[in-house]
């Protein structure tokens, strides 16, 4: 018999003598008076000499018992604190029941006054103890440094309870998204939820998730991005809007790509790419000030400064510095690959010229972004949805923003002429009839609301998970995300 198996039925015996002996493994109330930080507090505010009384609750972590006594440490979501349980203060009977009975893992109630032990420790002196919830399984070997990255990520809980700056590093990503939402409100942002079922999809080059609404008789999909229905919003007169929430893409998964992930999108009317630019670089750093104390954070080995202004190169700027090629001087898509091959760039074929400046980017520039870059005035071919550059019409107003060598964000100078988008929009049915499963789909919906009129607008997304991975220096979006998608054990 496997050893867990036999462990398990093990607890399940002293489970079943529990409740022979008339003890409920399962009650239904917990009678707790402070959490385990709050009894640390107490004992440490309150006046020499007083004696402090608790009742604590938690999950066994240790326990070590030493014949007549025995130490233990309980932990709850405030974090642990040692109790003592003695023989003659607890009685045979009860004492016992805690020695044989009781595991590492169980949930108990310990009651008592507040000491601290000869090493200085605070602990409570157990005047009496209850068992509120019996573990059947046991932690895993070696729990307390649980290495493994298939459990952890399979099994997060067990990574919650072994690995406390794994715990930190979700609590810090709620502080991050609480940090951001008090940003944009205070500059009087509206948030907003739209819909993640959608008849078409839109806002982003992605495949999408398909599914089916038995009573509407149609076919629908899961949202790539929020674009295009907030922009509704900003056609309807709302000039400031966001919205924080889960987009869906049906693509390969990495260290970087999740296929359900956590992204914010933000639209004010009135506004240009240049906003946009000045709001990322205050955004990152106020939030950073607020949650981490610094606007200087460490991500693998570089020291980076959020601080503004921030560093802006147009794309053309960034390739020339890097390939030593000049987009504008190989404006055909020929032209462009052969510069690459000359100077021993591989790059795989594209559908046309902005995709091959696309890619040539991602090979030669992106790596070396460290310190937070804008890169400015993409392709047209590439942004379907972000307005023409006045001064050269093939390019765009857009930018995305690298931090660590990590793309962070896209922005545009929002497109609000519609019968340019009417002409994006069929450009992009030729690509995709032409094979690219990533073009924007056409939608007739979202140009009916542009006819409308639509005052020009900045736009804004980025990736939450990408965030919080800079502010704790993880290189894995699995390990900022609590439960990501992993291939199937068969």
């Amino acid at each position: 018999m496997p050893e867990t198996r036999e462990r398990r039925e093990q607890r399940i015996a002293k489970l079943e003598r529990l409740r022979e002996l008339g003890i409920e493994p399962y009650p239904a109330r917990v009678h707790r008076t402070h959490s385990t930080a709050e009894a640390l507090e107490a004992f440490q505010q309150a006046p020499e000499g007083q004696r402090v009384t608790v009742r604590v609750a938690g999950r066994l972590m240790t326990i070590r018992v030493m014949g007549r006594s025995t130490f233990a440490h309980i932990a709850d979501g405030s974090g642990r604190i040692q109790i003592y349980l003695r023989r003659d203060l607890l009685g045979e009977e009860s004492y016992e029941l805690f020695r044989r009975q009781v595991d590492v893992g169980d949930f108990i109630e310990a009651e008592g006054p507040l000491f601290r032990t000869r090493t200085g420790e605070i602990t409570v002196e157990v005047h009496d103890w209850r068992l509120i919830a019996k573990a059947l399984r046991p932690l895993p070997e070696k729990w307390h440094g649980l290495k493994d990255v298939e459990t952890r990520y399979r099994q997060r809980y067990l990574d919650l309870i072994a690995n406390e700056e794994v715990r930190q590093i979700f609590i810090l990503r709620s502080k991050i998204i609480r940090a951001i939402r008090r940003f944009l409100d205070e500059r009087g942002f509206l948030e907003v939820e739209t819909p993640i079922l959608q008849p078409i999809y839109g806002g982003a080059a992605a495949r999408p998730f398909t599914t089916y609404h038995n009573a509407l008789d149609r076919t629908l999909y899961l949202r790539i991005a929020d674009e295009l229905y907030l922009k509704r919003l900003i056609i309807g007169g709302f000039d400031k809007v966001y919205e924080i929430g889960h987009n869906f893409r049906n693509e390969g998964i990495s260290v970087k790509h999740n296929p359900e992930f956590t992204a914010i999108e933000i639209y004010q009317a009135y506004a240009d790419y240049n906003d946009m630019m000045r709001l990322v670089e205050e955004l990152f750093s106020s939030v950073a000030q607020e949650v981490l104390g610094t606007t200087t954070i460490t991500f693998q080995g570089h020291e980076i400064n959020l601080a503004p202004p921030w560093r802006r190169l147009t794309m053309r700027e960034a390739i020339l510095q890097e390939s030593g090629i000049d987009i504008e001087e190989h404006r055909d898509y020929e032209s462009l690959w052969q510069a690459a091959e000359e100077r021993g760039i591989k790059l795989t074929k594209q559908p046309n010229w902005g995709k091959l400046v696309e890619k040539l980017f991602a090979e030669t520039v992106e790596p070396t972004l460290i310190q937070p870059t804008f890169i400015t005035d993409y392709p047209v071919e590439i942004s379907p949805l972000a307005k023409r550059k006045p001064e050269a019409p093939h390019l765009v107003e857009r930018f995305e923003f690298f931090i660590g060598g990590l793309e962070c964000g896209n922005a545009f100078t929002e497109l609000n002429d519609p019968l340019d988008q009417r002409e994006r929009f069929l450009a992009q049915r030729k690509e995709a009839e032409g094979g690219d499963e990533e073009a924007h789909p056409m939608d007739e919906d979202f140009l009916l609301a542009m006819e409308h009129g639509m005052p020009p607008t900045g736009g804004l997304g980025f990736g939450i998970d990408r965030m919080v991975m800079l502010f704790t220096d993880q290189t894995s979006i699995r390990e900022v995300i609590l439960f990501p998608q992993l291939r199937s054990k068969a």
